[in-house]
């Protein structure tokens, strides 16, 4: 069935001499970070360089200590969430994130069974077609289609339609290991890495926020010294989520700023670090390597650490998210994913591909701007808010 599909769109094209391309291509490969040029060094301890002390949350006014160079104001959490969304609950909030895939799955299902009552070959493919446009990819449309032809005799209209999809779907969820436990001992240490405009700052600010709303005492490394006004960007965010912050001076060792950074959280008592990383492309190995750099001082430093290493992916590549992913894992060892713009997507089923292709627990999905919009990944609720 997947091979008339792609007869029949290739037809398609043909006909109307259609001048779009892949999702993957039209989102573009991210630039490469100014890390390119960069030698690689590995030296016994990390380089010296200027550290400005984590400090106690600051009162709204007052600055941190970092360059006076004018940034983009990264979003407040206080001031972001849209009117439409305030007061809403998380369900409410994660159906509203997925209502353009929503909109394609649950409308074009309905239209299936438009005159008719019973799941035919035509219906069959007019739902691998469908599936595959909602980016869950060829290989987990063949096997989800695979079951749902063994159980066409139970279905007698959309509704058990979607309800078959929910089974099979949750299937791939349940099946992914749990994510890794928090560290019994102080602190807990989270490397984030991602490729440039995924949104791996604003998901560390959200993260931390979330964490001293918990009551938990955060500690920011910016190990990102490369790339223009990431330092102070993730300062702000900082400074509004009540964390701690460890920095260097523009262009240091990264992996200096992550042991530093590890080091005060050890002295200061704190109870979970995030380590921002600069963005760097998936396929180029000698920045692969920088990042396995810094994995490596903060063992380190803590020989546990880093206790998970959080890939960040966009939600609105499609299908290059998940070669991303699959090389991440090879070089660091992925132990979770955060999923983000889903909302800008109607190619939600993403989640669902990701999933089903590789054993990497999905632990965040964005589904918005404001610090409500990023949550921890529930495959029960994600699967009712698709359909």
């Amino acid at each position: 069935m997947a091979l008339n599909w792609f007869k029949k769109k290739k037809d398609k094209a043909t006909q109307q001499k259609a001048t779009s391309k892949p999702d993957e291509e039209a989102a573009g490969a991210p630039q490469v970070d100014d890390m390119a040029d960069e030698a690689i060094h590995e030296p016994e301890a990390p380089v010296d360089g200027e550290v400005i002390e984590p400090q106690a949350p600051t009162e709204r006014g007052n600055k941190l200590p970092i360059s006076q160079e004018k940034t983009a104001p990264a979003p407040s959490p206080a001031d972001d969430t849209p009117a439409e969304k305030k007061g809403k609950g998380l369900f409410t909030r994660l159906k509203s994130g997925l209502s353009k895939t929503r909109k394609i799955l649950t409308t074009d299902i309905d239209d299936l069974f438009l005159g008719k009552k019973l799941v035919d070959e035509d219906m069959l493919e007019e739902l691998e077609e469908l599936l595959i446009t909602a980016d869950m990819g060829v290989r987990t449309t063949m096997d989800i289609m695979e079951r749902i032809a063994g159980k066409r005799s139970r279905i007698a209209g959309a509704k058990e339609l979607k309800a078959v999809l929910k089974e099979e779907i949750l299937a791939y969820f349940e099946a992914l290991p749990a994510p890794m436990p928090e560290a019994a001992t102080k602190p807990h240490v989270v490397m984030v890495v991602g490729v440039n405009g995924v949104g791996k700052t604003t998901t560390i600010g959200k993260l931390a926020a979330h964490e001293s709303r918990h009551g938990k005492k955060v500690l920011i490394a910016a190990a990102d010294t490369f790339r223009a006004a990431a330092i102070e960007q993730i300062a702000i965010w900082a400074e509004r989520a009540g964390a701690d912050f460890v920095r260097h001076k523009d262009h240091a060792d990264p992996a200096a700023v992550a042991f530093d950074g590890v080091d005060a959280a050890i002295s200061r008592g704190t109870d979970i670090v995030f380590v921002d990383t600069a963005g760097r492309l998936h396929t180029k190995v000698n920045l692969m390597e920088e990042i396995k750099k810094i994995q490596r001082t903060l063992t380190k430093r803590l020989p546990e650490a880093p206790h998970e290493v959080l890939l960040v992916l966009d939600a609105t590549t499609g299908q290059n998210a998940l070669s991303q992913a699959k090389m991440f894992n090879e070089a660091l060892g992925v132990t979770g994913i955060a999923l983000t713009k889903l909302d800008g997507t109607a190619k939600g089923g993403i989640v669902v591909s990701i999933c089903s292709s590789l054993n990497i627990p999905l632990k965040y999905i964005g589904v918005g701007e404001s610090v409500e919009d990023l949550q921890a990944f529930d495959p029960k609720q994600f699967v009712e808010a698709l359909f």
